[in-house]
């Protein structure tokens, strides 16, 4: 099984952007967690992440028929991105949507999720621990 993993804008910045939202971990040790638990699974696994929408639809569109399921935390395109949505729906690779944060109780614009209309799942506030769940339920439902 091959999953790829996508990070939309700032997710980079983990460790360093609003730590009492979304803790002191960095992207690196985000990377290495799934890294290690894919590897335990018999994952292979693939990272992304972009701070340009384009280069994310580029991402989507690059895995058709290379990706068994993708694991996307779009960021703030979540709420915007209608072109993320349209590659997901059109490449029909298995997508859990996932946020660190708990996007369901924050701001009001953060309750729509464009990705959750082709999402098989959505995992939301579970911190970086929701990639693990992520990888998972790909593997639980290949």
């Amino acid at each position: 099984m091959k999953i790829l993993v996508i990070n939309g804008p700032n997710l980079n910045m983990l460790g360093i952007r609003e730590k009492n939202l979304y803790g002191s971990e960095t992207y690196d040790s985000l990377i290495s967690m799934v890294e290690d638990h894919c590897l335990s699974k018999g994952i292979e696994v693939d990272f992304y992440q972009s701070n340009h929408e384009g280069d994310l639809v580029d991402k989507i569109q690059d895995a058709y028929q290379k990706a068994d399921g993708i694991v996307i935390n779009p960021g703030a395109y979540t709420h915007t991105s209608i072109a993320i949505l349209d590659a997901l729906k059109t490449v029909e690779i298995p997508t859990v949507e996932v946020h660190i944060t708990d996007i369901d109780n924050r701001e009001e614009f953060r309750k729509i999720s464009y990705v959750s209309y082709v999402a098989k799942k959505r995992i939301i506030g579970h911190g970086l621990k929701g990639y693990i769940e992520a990888v998972d339920y790909l593997l639980e439902n290949k």
